[in-house]
């Protein structure tokens, strides 16, 4: 049956949408010989032949060749089978015609629906692979809508048919920051799920990743590998601790990350509105690290624990409150940058200890 309009119209979808053909093709051929089956009852094999040269379509009803046969509409006999043709054997398949008339009302029925659906269905396997390869990257999205019962903020993410809505929940946003309808946000992807009525961009306001995403794009020798991130922990809205490596000898890590004038920081510090960030060496070594990432307190001195990941710190009695920060937090994200669990004691509970 010529069917040159549905390859004309499959041709203009890949044109305008970039939807292969083929995909489509396969749509149309599945609905067609599905349809067929339902509307003939023991009809078990049905097979669509695509000439894409002639833009032609036929349709065959496959039948198995048997000694006795079962079930007629899906079985032939070797002996009706051989009066067609003498090359047929036990166990191969005898193709028979669908005739134009009976396939051209089958197509016509689910041609149109097929296309449809399929073209949803492209649009967004399209969209999710879009959006899959930029997992744990920082997309900028527009304000849509904000949800006065729950705080949620819904955001348009992507630009023309490659763009889908966002959910940032209340409990991925920074605390206090306020955001209204038409703003651009930067959020980092955390995951893209698949579902049925599209792609589930999950986003993150809160997430560590999204500081180490800003200080790539702020900063070149991170982007290019000259420095690494080895640690963030980070409480949003509040504070940062970064541990930064360089792997070059003439290049320090942390003058690279604050930039001239502090300017590179500073950039990141407004686009996170406010939030601190303490930048740190990393060092291989436990207790030097573990120091560094109690700054900006002074540590005197720091016990490793036999077993376990463990150490006690100790500073000078009057830095005993800025090592640990208000509320801990301080001595809190220095151990979740180590992984260490840290003990924090004034130097005197030393000096104690020792008499």
């Amino acid at each position: 049956m010529k069917c040159d309009e549905i390859f004309a119209a499959l041709a203009l979808l890949e044109k305008e949408r970039g939807i292969p053909q083929a995909f489509m093709m396969d749509k149309i051929v599945q609905a067609l010989t599905t349809a067929y089956k339902r509307d003939h009852e023991g009809v078990e094999n049905v097979a669509v032949d695509v000439d894409e040269a002639r833009q032609d379509l036929k349709m065959y009803v496959q039948k198995e060749v048997v000694e006795e046969v079962e079930n007629p509409a899906s079985q032939i006999s070797l002996e009706d089978a051989r009066a067609i043709s003498a090359k047929y054997e036990l166990g191969m398949m005898v193709n028979f015609p669908v005739n134009n008339v009976e396939f051209g009302r089958i197509a016509a029925g689910n041609g149109k629906q097929v296309i449809i659906q399929g073209l949803r269905e492209a649009e967004r396997g399209m969209v999710y692979d879009e959006f899959n390869s930029k997992q744990h990257e920082i997309l900028t999205g527009v304000v849509t809508r904000v949800d006065p019962r729950n705080g949620n903020v819904s955001l348009r993410i992507g630009n023309g048919a490659e763009s889908t809505e966002a959910l940032l929940t209340a409990g991925e946003q920074v605390q206090g920051e306020v955001l209204v309808e038409g703003m651009h946000v930067k959020v980092y992807v955390v995951e893209v799920r698949r579902s049925t009525r599209g792609p589930q961009v999950l986003i993150s306001r809160t997430h560590p990743g999204l500081v180490k995403r800003l200080f790539e794009l702020e900063v070149p020798e991170i982007y290019d590998g000259t420095v690494e991130v080895r640690s963030i922990a980070r409480e949003a809205g509040s504070r940062t601790k970064m541990a930064v490596w360089s792997n070059d000898e003439n290049v320090d890590p942390i003058g690279a990350c604050v930039g001239p004038k502090g300017q590179r920081v500073a950039n990141i510090v407004e686009e996170l509105r406010g939030e601190k960030i303490d930048i740190i060496k990393y060092s291989e070594d436990p207790a030097e690290f573990i120091a560094a990432a109690l700054a900006p307190a002074d540590v005197v001195e720091v016990l490793m624990a036999e077993e376990g990941k463990a150490c006690r710190c100790m500073v000078p009695d009057d830095q005993l409150s800025l090592a640990i920060g208000k509320e801990g937090q301080n001595a809190r994200l220095a151990a979740r940058l180590t992984g260490y669990k840290i003990d924090i004691k004034p130097e005197s509970y030393h000096e104690e200890t020792e008499e």
